[in-house]
C-alpha cells in the first residue's frame, strides 16, 4: 500500500481543531500554530484523499499492537512484560476494567473503524469509482473484521452492541463496496485495494461459516498477489509510523516467541538470550525458558502483510473440508519452507489440525490467530494451554476460559446506546 507521510498521518478527523476567536483578542500576542487547522477553512470533500489516507494510517498504526495482544492471547508469544493488564491477555482472563484492553486495544481499533466511516459519509465526487471511497471502505472492512475476530461483541461509533455475526456482515458489506469501487477506478493502487478486500471478504465469510462464499472469493484473488502495510523509521514519530512489533521486541522486551513456535521453521525466526544469535534486548519480566526475541519484523520500518493469495489459498483449503485438497497445500508449503513432508494421520480431523499448524507458522504475529482459535478450537488445542492449567509464569492465576475479549467497561459506561452494567 502507499506509504503515508508524516504530514498526512498527523491529520485525522479527530485533529481538525478550530482556533478559538477568544484567543485572538490581542493581535500583538497572536501566534499561528502550524499544527492546528481551522475547521472552518477545511472542505471535507476536497480533503477526501487526505482523510482517507489518514483512516488507512489509523489501521496501519494500530494493527501491530493488536497483533501483539492477540499473539499473547493465542500463545504465539509469551508475555515478557511486567504489566498485570498485559499478562491478563496471556492467561486469558481479561476483566472489562483492564486499562490496556481499553486504551491500547479497543480505543485505537474503534478509532480506525470510525475514521473510515467519516470519509464514507462525505459527498465525494464520482463515488462509485473514487479511490478515496475504495481506500476508506477497505480499511473500514479490515478494522471491523479485526473487531469481530478479537472481541466477543462490538460497537461502531457509540452505536448499539453488536454480535460477532453482525460485525462480520458489516465487514463483508464494506469489502463488497471496496472491491466494486476499486475495480471501477482501475488504477494500480485501486485494484490492489480491491484484491485485498477480496481476501478480507473471504476471511470474514470463513469466520462466519459461509465456506462456499469464502472459497468463491478466495478463487478470485490473482496468483502471486500480496499487499503489505508499510512503516517508516521516523525518529520523531515512531509511535505513529513505525512497526510496533519491532518496538515491543527490540526497544521494550515484551514479546517472547512461545515454545511451540520454536521449531527452526524459517517462517518464525528469533534471537535467543545468551544464545546464537543473541537477543539484543532484555526481557521486561523473567520468562521461563529464556527470552526468545522475534525477528520476523526486524526493524522499525518492517512491513506487515495485509492480505495475500497465500492467505486466500489457506482459506480455500479450509473451506473445502477436503483432506486431499488440504494435504496438497500442506505438502506445498512444507516443501517451500524446507520442512520434511507431513507423515501424520490422514483422517479429516488430523489433517485440518496440520493445516492450522502450517497456517500458524505462516501468519505468525499478523493478527489472525485469535480468529483461528474461535473458529476451530479443536484445531489449535495442541498449541495452546488448556483452561485451568498453570500460566507459564509463576505468581499468576491459572489460564482462564476467555475465547475473545470483553467490551471495556468504559465503552459500556459512556456509550449512550448501552445500558450501564449490561
Amino acid at each position: 500500500m502507499k506509504k503515508i507521510t508524516r504530514a498526512v498521518a498527523r491529520t485525522t478527523a479527530g485533529t481538525l481543531l478550530a482556533v478559538g476567536a477568544a484567543a485572538c483578542g490581542d493581535k500583538f500576542v497572536t501566534v499561528t500554530n502550524p499544527d492546528l487547522i481551522d475547521a472552518g477553512t477545511v472542505d471535507p470533500t476536497a480533503s477526501g484523499a487526505m482523510l482517507a489516507a489518514s483512516a488507512q494510517q489509523n489501521y496501519v498504526d494500530m494493527i501491530g499492537t493488536l497483533a501483539m495482544y492477540g499473539g499473547w492471547f493465542s500463545e504465539e508469544a509469551n508475555v515478557a512484560d511486567t504489566f498485570p493488564t498485559r499478562n491478563e491477555f496471556g492467561f486469558r482472563n481479561i476483566t472489562d476494567l483492564n486499562t490496556s484492553l481499553n486504551g491500547e486495544v479497543w480505543a485505537p481499533l474503534s478509532r480506525a473503524v470510525a475514521s473510515a466511516k467519516l470519509v464514507l459519509d462525505l459527498d465525494l465526487p464520482d463515488k462509485d469509482r473514487n479511490i478515496s471511497v475504495a481506500r476508506a471502505a477497505t480499511f473500514r472492512g479490515f478494522s471491523i473484521l479485526q473487531m469481530a475476530s478479537d472481541f466477543c461483541t462490538g460497537s461502531f461509533s457509540s452505536g448499539p452492541e453488536l454480535t460477532t455475526a453482525q460485525m462480520l456482515d458489516s465487514a463483508i458489506f464494506w469489502f463488497d463496496r471496496a472491491n466494486t469501487v476499486g475495480r471501477a477506478n482501475a488504477s494500480t493502487e485501486a485494484v490492489e485495494l480491491a484484491n485485498a478486500s477480496l481476501v478480507g471478504r473471504a476471511r470474514a465469510k470463513l469466520q462466519k461459516g459461509d465456506n462456499a462464499g469464502a472459497a468463491a472469493d478466495a478463487a478470485l484473488v490473482p496468483a502471486g498477489f500480496v499487499s503489505n502495510m508499510r512503516y517508516t523509521d521516523d525518529a520523531g514519530n515512531r509511535g505513529r509510523l513505525s512497526n510496533d512489533l519491532w518496538s515491543f521486541s527490540f526497544t521494550r522486551g515484551s514479546i517472547s516467541v512461545a515454545p511451540w513456535f520454536r521449531q527452526g521453521d524459517p517462517r518464525v525466526t528469533y534471537n535467543i538470550a545468551g544464545g546464537t544469535p543473541p537477543a539484543t534486548a532484555v526481557a521486561q519480566d523473567a520468562v521461563p525458558g529464556g527470552f526468545h526475541q522475534q525477528t520476523k519484523f526486524p526493524t522499525f520500518a518492517a512491513s506487515i502483510r495485509l492480505a495475500s493469495k497465500l492467505e486466500a489459498d489457506y482459506i480455500a483449503a479450509e473451506a473445502s473440508a477436503n483432506p486431499t485438497t488440504q494435504l496438497a497445500l500442506i505438502a506445498a508449503r512444507r516443501s517451500a519452507n524446507g520442512r520434511p513432508a507431513y507423515s501424520g494421520p490422514t483422517d479429516a480431523v488430523s489433517v485440518k489440525t496440520e493445516l492450522f499448524n502450517q497456517r500458524a507458522l505462516e501468519f505468525f504475529l499478523e493478527g489472525k490467530r485469535v480468529a483461528d482459535m474461535r473458529r476451530s478450537p479443536a484445531s489449535v488445542a495442541g498449541t495452546v494451554t488448556a483452561a485451568g492449567q498453570p500460566y507459564f509464569k509463576p505468581g499468576y492465576q491459572n489460564v482462564g476460559t476467555n475465547t475473545c475479549y470483553p467490551l471495556p467497561f468504559a465503552e459500556r459506561d459512556n456509550n449512550p446506546n448501552m445500558k450501564k452494567g449490561s
